[in-house]
C-alpha cells in the first residue's frame, strides 16, 4: 500500500481578486500603504488585533487607510474624520503572534479604493467601499517618461546610496503604477505628498508627478553631496594648516626667528601709550593685545584682533578741532556762496551765534528740506568752513541694512563698523560737520531698519554713549554737529524727524535764478570748457528765457547743464546769445 501523496496548498494571486462591497479598515499611522509593494505591520491593539482575526478567518482582505491628524501614535480610539478617503486593499499573506500578543502581519497592496461610508464603527471600521480603478494605457507619451523616470531613479541609486536591489526591482517592473509608486516610497516625502500621488487616478498625470518628485530629490541629493564634500575638504586643509604651523613654529624656533612678531607687539604697545584713549578703549586694547600675544601669527584670528586693534588706535577718541566762530566771515561766506535763502542764512547764523556763547551746548540738529538743486550740501559745507571743522558727507540713499549705521559684529567674516565710526576716522577729529545726506531715502528690510539706528545718534541726550557692534565701546558724538537733508518731509520716520528742526528750501525765483547763474553757474562751466570770458557773451535776458522755456525747477541744476550745452555749442534761437567758437 503506498503511501497518501500531501495535498499541495492552492495559490492565490491577490491582483485578481474582487475588491469586496465592505472593507475592515486598519488605520496606519506615520505612512503610506502603495499597491503592489509588500509591507510587515506590528498590530497591537486589541481592536485591530480582532480586525485580522476576522480577516484571516474570511477573504483575508483588509483596507489600509493613513492617518492624517498629527497625533497619528495612537492605534486606538481613531476618529475617522482624520482618515483619508483614499487607501490600498491589503491582502494577509502571513500572520505571526509574539509572547507579548504583538501581531506580526505580512500584508501586500493590491488595489485602490475610495471610503464612500462607515457601517460600522465597534469593535473596528468598516467602510463600504468602490474600487479605483488603474487604467494602463500604452502610448509613446508614457513610454518616455517610464524610461525618464527609470532612469532618474537609478541615478538617485547610486547617488544617495540606496540599496542596489532597488534598482533592480524597478528594472524589472512592467506595471507602470507599480514602478512609480515604489519609486515614491523611496523619496522621503511628507505623508500628505504620498497620499496625494496615491490619489492621482491618471497614468500619465502620475508619472509626471513622480518625475517631478524625483528630479526635486535629486537636486537636493546632489546639494547635500556637496555640501559634505567641501566640509571634508576644509576639515583636511585645516588638518594639513596646522601640521605645518606646528613645523614653521618648530623651524623658527630652531633658527631663533619668532622676534618680529614680538618687535610687532611692542610697537602697538607704544601706540597706545602715545594714544589719547578712554577708560574703557584701552581696556578693550590691552584686553586684545594679551589675546593677540598667544594667537600664531598667521592665523586668520590674528588678522581679526589686529585690525580690531588698529581701528581703536586711528579714531579720534579726544582729538577735536578748534572752533573759529566769526558771524561776520560767516555771513560773508554764505552771501558769497549762496545768493538769496535769507532766512535759511538767517537761520544758521543765529544756530552758529548760539554755538559761539555756549560752546558745549547741545543744539538743535538742523535738517534742510527742499527740492534738488537748491544749495543744501553746501549750506552744509559753508557752516563747516565757518567753524574751522572738517566736513563728512554721508549719502544715506538706498541704505537698506542697520548695519550699514551700526556695523557688523566681529564675529562676521570681513565685518566693519558702520559708516558713522567710519566717517569719523577720515575726518580725523570727533567734532566734524556730519551731513547726513538724503535722509528721507532711508528704507528698511528684513536686515533691519536703519532710521531706528539714526535715533540714538542724533538724539543729544543719548548719543555720548553711541556703541557700534563693531567696535563694542562707548564713543561719544556729543560734539558732532549733525545736519540732515531731505527732499521730501513726509517720507521721513515720525520719531526720526522729531529730533530734527526742520528748515525749508523753497526754491528759487527767475530773478534769483538769473544772478546765480551769472554769478556761480555761468563762470564755473567757462573754467571746465576752457572759454574766456570773451568766447561767451549772454544777456541777462536770455538767461531768464532759458530759465523759463528750459528749465522749470526749483534749483538750478538743469540751468547749469543747458548752460553747459550752449558752451559746447548749442545755440537756441535765443535773444541776446552770441558765441565765439574758439575751435
Amino acid at each position: 500500500m503506498t503511501a497518501e501523496q500531501p495535498k499541495q496548498e492552492k495559490r492565490i494571486d491577490p491582483q485578481s481578486l474582487e475588491v469586496p462591497e465592505v472593507l475592515p479598515i486598519l488605520p496606519l499611522h506615520g505612512f503610506v500603504f502603495f499597491p503592489g509593494m509588500g509591507f510587515p505591520l506590528q498590530v497591537s491593539s486589541e481592536s485591530s488585533r480582532q480586525l485580522i482575526d476576522e480577516a484571516l478567518l474570511g477573504d483575508r482582505m483588509i483596507g489600509l487607510l493613513p492617518h492624517s491628524g498629527e497625533d497619528s501614535s495612537s492605534q486606538e480610539d481613531v476618529d475617522t474624520d482624520d482618515l483619508y478617503q483614499v487607501g490600498v486593499v491589503g491582502y494577509i499573506h502571513k500572520m505571526t503572534k509574539s509572547e507579548e500578543g504583538v501581531y506580526q502581519v505580512l500584508v501586500s497592496g493590491t488595489k485602490k479604493f475610495r471610503v464612500l461610508e462607515y457601517v460600522q464603527r465597534e469593535p473596528f471600521l468598516k467602510a463600504r467601499v468602490e474600487e479605483i480603478p488603474m487604467e494602463v494605457r500604452e502610448d509613446k507619451k508614457i513610454e518616455a517618461l517610464l524610461l525618464g523616470i527609470r532612469n532618474q531613479f537609478q541615478k538617485l541609486v547610486k547617488m544617495a546610496p540606496l540599496p542596489q536591489e532597488i534598482g533592480m526591482t524597478v528594472s524589472a517592473l512592467t506595471n507602470p503604477f507599480h514602478i512609480a509608486y515604489l519609486i515614491t516610497s523611496q523619496l522621503n516625502l511628507k505623508i500628505s505628498e504620498e497620499q496625494e500621488i496615491l490619489e492621482i487616478e491618471d497614468l500619465e498625470e502620475l508619472l509626471l508627478r513622480v518625475a517631478r518628485e524625483l528630479s526635486d530629490r535629486i537636486e537636493t541629493v546632489e546639494m547635500s553631496n556637496k555640501l559634505q564634500e567641501s566640509i571634508k575638504k576644509d576639515m583636511d586643509e585645516r588638518q594639513r594648516e596646522f601640521y605645518l604651523r606646528q613645523q614653521l613654529q618648530a623651524i623658527r624656533k630652531e633658527l631663533g626667528e619668532g622676534e618680529d612678531d614680538k618687535v610687532e607687539i611692542r610697537e602697538l604697545r607704544e601706540r597706545v601709550e602715545k594714544k589719547g584713549l578712554t577708560e574703557e578703549a584701552r581696556e578693550a586694547v590691552e584686553k586684545e593685545l594679551e589675546r593677540l600675544e598667544r594667537i600664531p601669527p598667521s592665523s586668520p584670528e590674528y588678522t581679526v584682533s589686529r585690525n580690531y586693534i588698529d581701528w581703536i588706535l586711528e579714531l579720534p577718541w579726544t582729538e577735536s578741532s578748534k572752533d573759529t566762530i566769526d558771524l561776520d566771515k560767516a555771513e560773508k561766506d554764505l552771501e558769497h556762496d549762496h545768493y538769496g535763502l535769507a532766512k535759511i542764512k538767517k537761520r544758521i547764523l543765529e544756530f552758529l551765534a548760539v554755538r559761539k556763547l555756549k560752546p558745549d551746548i547741545h543744539g538743535p540738529i538742523l535738517c534742510f528740506v527742499g527740492p534738488p538743486g537748491v544749495g543744501k550740501t553746501s549750506l552744509g559745507q559753508s557752516i563747516a568752513r565757518t567753524m574751522n571743522r572738517k566736513f563728512v558727507r554721508v549719502a544715506l540713499g538706498g541704505v537698506r541694512d542697520e548695519a550699514e549705521i551700526r556695523g557688523h559684529r566681529r564675529t562676521y567674516i570681513g565685518a566693519l563698523p558702520g559708516r558713522i565710526i567710519q566717517s569719523l576716522k577720515k575726518a580725523g577729529t570727533n567734532n566734524p560737520v556730519f551731513l547726513l545726506d538724503e535722509i528721507d531715502k532711508l528704507g528698511n528690510d528684513f536686515r533691519g531698519d536703519p532710521s531706528s539706528a539714526l535715533l540714538e545718534v542724533l538724539d543729544p541726550e543719548q548719543n555720548s554713549t553711541f556703541t557700534d557692534h563693531y567696535l563694542d565701546i562707548e564713543f561719544d558724538l556729543s560734539k558732532v554737529m549733525f545736519i540732515a537733508t531731505a527732499n521730501v518731509l513726509d517720507a521721513i520716520p515720525g520719531p526720526l524727524r522729531d529730533r530734527m528742526e526742520v528748515v525749508d528750501l523753497s526754491g528759487y525765483t527767475d530773478h534769483e535764478k538769473t544772478i546765480i547763474a551769472r554769478r556761480h553757474l555761468l563762470p564755473r562751466q567757462l573754467e571746465e570748457h576752457a572759454l574766456d570770458e570773451d568766447d561767451l557773451d549772454i544777456t541777462d535776458e536770455a538767461l531768464r528765457v532759458i530759465i523759463r522755456s528750459y528749465t522749470r525747477e526749483a534749483g538750478v541744476r538743469n540751468l547749469e547743464r543747458q548752460i553747459a550745452a550752449i558752451c559746447r555749442g548749442w545755440l537756441p534761437e535765443l535773444p541776446g546769445v552770441k558765441v565765439e567758437k574758439p575751435w
